[in-house]
């Protein structure tokens, strides 16, 4: 049983490190001016994110406001005057999702500020504490389940990859044809072109009883 039980989480703790489920971000952002960061995610995914300003000066504790979109510039969390929190939703676009972030203009200290941004999406959003008091679950049932998790993203992240390469590879053939059949409509044109100047000359000489 113990062979088993280490074999499971070995297998569990190796898939878990092919799936880039979290993140943890820090960053430093200037007095004035906006740094953000984006991850392209996919439909269906719940994504969940901790922030926290970090001074050194204790003595006074700057603001940030923070704004996060969707690929289709929908706000997702907008706030001002903060010092920490938390944003959490689940996506329903597929696309690249942008959180940013500025010092407020209130802070005339004019020093850079420090963020420490906390990312999860998808198995590592879970919170898997109540997964395991709700179901009473534990151990190597537990982690079982959490590999279940990760083979089920596994998936859902191969068969995404799948349907982009499919549209890409779409939009290349879309592409090809499209250069080619302007490349036959531009020999044509030329072709016409160059008959009518054919023509023109022809005229010419024989007015000019050239030829």
């Amino acid at each position: 049983m113990t062979s088993t039980s280490s074999v499971g989480i070995i297998i569990f703790f190796f898939i878990l490190c092919l799936v880039r489920t979290g993140q943890a971000i820090w960053m430093t952002l200037p007095s004035s001016g906006t740094k953000c960061v984006s991850e392209e995610i996919q439909n269906n995914v719940v994504v969940l994110a901790d922030y926290v300003v970090i001074s050194d000066d204790h003595s006074h504790s700057p603001t940030i406001s923070v704004k996060v979109t969707s690929p289709y510039g929908n706000d997702l969390h907008h706030r001002d005057n903060a010092t920490h929190g938390q944003f959490a939703f689940t996506t329903q676009e597929a696309g690249n999702y942008l959180a940013c972030f500025w010092v407020d203009s209130k802070n005339h200290g004019g020093s850079k500020v420090s963020v420490n941004l906390d990312w999860k999406t998808g198995i590592a959003a879970k919170d898997w504490d109540s997964v395991a008091r709700k179901e009473k679950i534990e151990g190597l049932e537990l982690e079982l389940r959490k590999l279940e998790g990760v083979v089920e993203a596994i998936h859902e992240n191969l068969l995404y990859i799948k349907g982009r390469e499919a549209d890409m590879r779409n939009l290349s053939e879309q592409t090809n044809t499209r250069v080619a059949w302007f490349s036959m409509m531009s020999l044509g044109v030329c072709i016409g072109v160059s008959g009518l100047q054919l023509l023109h000359l022809k005229q010419f000489f024989q007015k000019k009883k050239l030829i």
